[in-house]
């Protein structure tokens, strides 16, 4: 199994992140990508408008239909907070599934942050997907000046993206899709109550 993980708060999911993981899928040839939604980002305050983990991972479920993704908020049972700790205990739970790390140009430009972020690197492939108006910052930030010298090509052929299993740790590929306009700020700002007709949904892994 090749197995996508894409980690956020999903506070709503919209169309964007199921057009962008579905593109992912297929550049990477992927049999799934696993939505990670977030308990909670440590490097965040809570936000007012965060809402609760049950209607975002509701949200998030009946966005994946019928696509070959799995909504799940699996941190909470695992009991971590930061990615390292997360991908260190999936991989362990999974010994024979091979998972590679999604986030967008967004997160990769606050990637030194993270706790243990070269560790991160170290542990699974990385697939830096373009985000308009985070492109260069992601380029020109700190993480990138250590993973530039690990960066792939994104093509096709025996080196390209679907190779991906075959890459030497650390690996880094950027991968660049027809923008979707679509952000959670702008569906929370044309519906502020949508969780509440989601808070009742309990969440599972």
């Amino acid at each position: 199994m090749r197995i996508g993980l894409f980690g956020g708060s999903f506070n709503p999911a919209h169309r964007g992140h199921r057009r962008v993981t579905l593109n992912a899928i297929r550049a990477l040839a992927l049999d799934e990508v696993w939505w990670l939604v977030s308990p909670g980002n440590p490097l965040k305050a809570a936000a007012r408008d965060m809402a609760p983990l049950a209607a975002r991972l509701a949200s998030a479920r009946a966005m994946a239909r019928r696509a070959p993704i799995r909504a799940t908020a699996i941190e909470t049972r695992l009991g971590t907070r930061y990615t390292v700790d997360t991908i260190a205990k999936l991989r362990r739970r999974h010994p024979k599934i091979r998972f590679i790390w999604l986030m967008g140009a967004d997160n990769l430009g606050q990637f030194h942050r993270w706790k243990d972020w070269r560790e991160i690197a170290r542990a699974m492939p990385i697939a830096v997907i373009a985000r308009p108006g985070y492109d260069g910052a992601a380029v020109t930030g700190r993480a990138m000046a250590w993973l530039r010298r690990y960066e792939r090509r994104a093509g096709a052929g025996m080196t390209g993206a679907k190779a991906w299993t075959t890459w030497s740790l650390p690996a880094l590929v950027r991968l660049t899709f027809r923008p979707d306009p679509t952000s959670a700020t702008a569906v929370r700002a044309a519906d502020p109550d949508w969780h509440v007709r989601l808070s009742a949904h309990q969440p599972r892994s």
